[in-house]
């Protein structure tokens, strides 16, 4: 299950969010070729990663801004572009370019620093664009809590494209992040999932002055939190998938 579009469209292009695109996949390829060689994979995230281990020691301080610009594989950069895709738009145009991508920007370190409290002795490298798109995806849920998100659900044989409204897809996919960081060990391998946490609680936190501006609760209330805008409209009801007839 993971969403594909929003009914949410945005009142001007999103530079920023596809410049932040572009940079990150420009950059994954740049060093592409080293997943062939580890060593050499190893020795460049040593370079640019987030290594919780090193910024407690006071070094590799750097890697908090350096890490949200690299991937560890296709499935990681894609998965991550999809989400900054469907939901940086939206900030964007509510907070104006420059604003928007410092509030980027912020909530990535921010994330970076919650997985370095979380594990400050930890060796492992860590990288994504994750910590920095939770920010977004938690300044998305404070502004438009019942937008429409179209998910993709697909069970072996059987999917369809269901809309549900964002509060419920966030709501889940923030508790998840919650559970895996109470289950991870410090230390291991896998999902950044504190960072992940820290940066969409910071997304939340420094989207609180654009939700006051435009009337807090008032605002919810005037719109039912929905967004203050028609909402774009997608056939998301079929799947037009051929029927075939019984054979006799």
């Amino acid at each position: 299950m993971f969403p594909i579009r929003d009914h949410n469209p945005s009142g001007r292009t999103p530079y920023v969010t596809y410049a932040l695109i572009l940079a990150n996949v420009g950059i994954f390829v740049s060093y592409w070729g080293l997943f062939s060689n580890p060593r050499a994979l190893n020795a460049f995230f040593a370079d640019y990663a987030l290594i919780p281990a090193l910024v407690t020691q006071g070094d590799g301080v750097t890697g908090l801004l350096t890490s949200m610009f690299l991937h560890g594989g296709l499935t990681h950069l894609a998965g991550n572009m999809l989400f900054l895709f469907i939901f940086g738009d939206n900030i964007e145009d509510e907070m104006g370019h420059v604003r928007y991508l410092g509030f980027y920007l912020a909530c990535g370190l921010i994330a970076g620093l919650a997985q370095v409290v979380s594990g400050p002795l930890s060796p492992v490298p860590t990288v994504g664009a994750s910590g920095a798109i939770a920010g977004v995806m938690g300044g998305y849920l404070l502004l438009y809590p019942r937008a429409r998100v179209d998910i993709f659900i697909f069970l072996i044989v059987f999917f369809k494209i269901l809309p549900i409204p964002a509060w419920l897809l966030l709501a889940v996919w923030f508790g998840l992040q919650i559970y895996g960081g109470f289950g991870a060990r410090a230390g291991d391998g896998g999902v950044a999932y504190w960072a992940h946490a820290g940066g969409f609680i910071a997304g939340l936190a420094l989207t609180v002055p654009a939700w006051l501006r435009k009337g807090g609760p008032a605002y919810w209330r005037r719109t039912d939190g929905h967004p203050p805008h028609p909402a774009g409209q997608y056939d998301s009801a079929r799947t037009h998938i051929p029927r075939t007839g019984r054979r006799k």
